[in-house]
């Protein structure tokens, strides 16, 4: 059984995960899991949490679905075990890329198709504004990708750098691009 610290946790992720789109009983077998110095098995879950048999069998295979739970074997037993990622960053780069995938990605496609089928000169105002949104989103993808590649210890030492970052573009008073092909405001003006 849960201690009063993992209970709270995992309450408290079951009822974040529902913000997140994803289901309370699922976060709450993330959570359990996550928690867990070994790997548990369907029945350890389902006595640990009191769901069903069926409710966490559709749980796992969602979590298994988003890449967030593996399953392990344990020497001398034939049941499935499962275990979330060891690497924290691995598992919100896993997270961030499933959110891209489901909610981001669905979206961009659809701004582009509406530019698209547009008549000539049909609504410029509408059409402004979503070509707008579609730029806006296409930049956060961009960043997002580039993060994405970078080294985990190299995109840590920069999330840590935020505030020195933020202060050194006030300070500049310009930012300056560093991608190919690109040119820095000072080169544009």
């Amino acid at each position: 059984m849960p201690s009063h610290i993992q209970r709270e946790f995992i309450l408290h992720f079951g009822e974040m995960g529902s913000r997140w789109g994803i289901n309370r009983t699922v976060g709450q077998i993330y959570a359990l899991l996550f928690l867990s110095e070994r790997p548990l098995c369907a029945d350890d879950i389902c006595a640990a949490l009191g769901f069903s048999r069926s409710n966490v069998s559709m749980g796992l295979k969602e979590l298994q679905g988003w890449g967030l739970v593996r399953r392990r074997d344990l020497e001398g037993d034939r049941r499935d075990h499962f275990a979330t990622l060891d690497d924290q960053w691995q598992i919100v780069r896993t997270l961030i890329a499933e959110r891209k995938k489901r909610e981001i990605d669905p979206t961009l496609t659809k701004l582009r198709e509406l530019e698209m089928q547009a008549p000539e000169g049909a609504e410029t105002y509408a059409l402004g504004r979503i070509g707008q949104l579609r730029e806006m989103i296409e930049t956060l993808t961009g960043f997002y990708e580039e993060m994405n590649r970078m080294e985990t210890e190299r995109l840590v030492a920069l999330l840590k750098m935020g505030s020195t970052l933020r202060k050194f573009a006030a300070t500049t008073g310009r930012v300056v691009s560093l991608g190919k092909g690109s040119k820095s405001k000072e080169e544009t003006s």
